[in-house]
């Protein structure tokens, strides 16, 4: 099956972006793993930031979907809502080359919120945090934003401890923070 040459850019960028991090990942790196020419990568992507711009909406494309399907799966029921994304997260951080989040690793690369880059991780991690607020919005809590805040700061800690530390014990963890954090909500 012939692959196109744009497709194979993203997929090239995305195992290269997300092994060795962006801002080590050149230009060239990509055009040597697809073998093809500068000129061809340029048409595709006026700059590298235009690829990883793709790169990013594509992992977040991805983790939308599971995080939607998670919630339809549980019929909008929170507590397992919440288990689903904690085995998800369990079985990311547990499969080979797993790095942490590629949102928040990119986050440290790029500093300058204007970046066109830096609005796609701060645009993803918004979604999750409305994701987050409507999820928990049929419990009636009184501080619904805040306590998404709070589960949006959990999911972040199980990625990073997922990537440091052991992945089943991250998002075991998770899941009891965010039970813990509802239920000390609840009026």
């Amino acid at each position: 099956m012939n692959v196109p040459v744009r497709e194979r850019l993203i997929e090239a960028a995305t195992d290269l972006f997300y092994a060795h991090g962006v801002r080590a990942v050149s230009a060239d790196k990509i055009i040597e793993r697809v073998g093809t020419t500068k000129v061809t990568f340029y048409r595709h992507f006026r700059t590298k930031d235009d690829l990883v711009v793709t790169y990013l909406e594509g992992r977040a494309a991805l983790e939308r979907e599971g995080v939607t399907s998670a919630i339809a799966q549980a019929g909008g029921d929170v507590d397992t809502t919440l288990r689903l994304i904690s085995e998800a997260l369990d079985t990311v951080a547990c499969s080979p080359g797993f790095r942490g989040c590629p949102f928040i690793n990119a986050a440290a690369e790029y500093p300058d919120p204007t970046s066109p880059v830096r609005q796609v991780i701060d645009a993803h991690r918004s979604w999750w945090t409305k994701t987050f607020e409507q999820l928990i919005a049929p419990l009636g809590l009184p501080a619904p934003a805040a306590v998404a805040d709070d589960l949006m700061v959990l999911r972040d800690g199980a990625m990073v401890a997922g990537y440091l530390g052991d992945p089943a014990a991250a998002a075991g963890s998770f899941l009891r923070g965010c039970q813990a954090i509802i239920r000390q909500s609840r009026p």
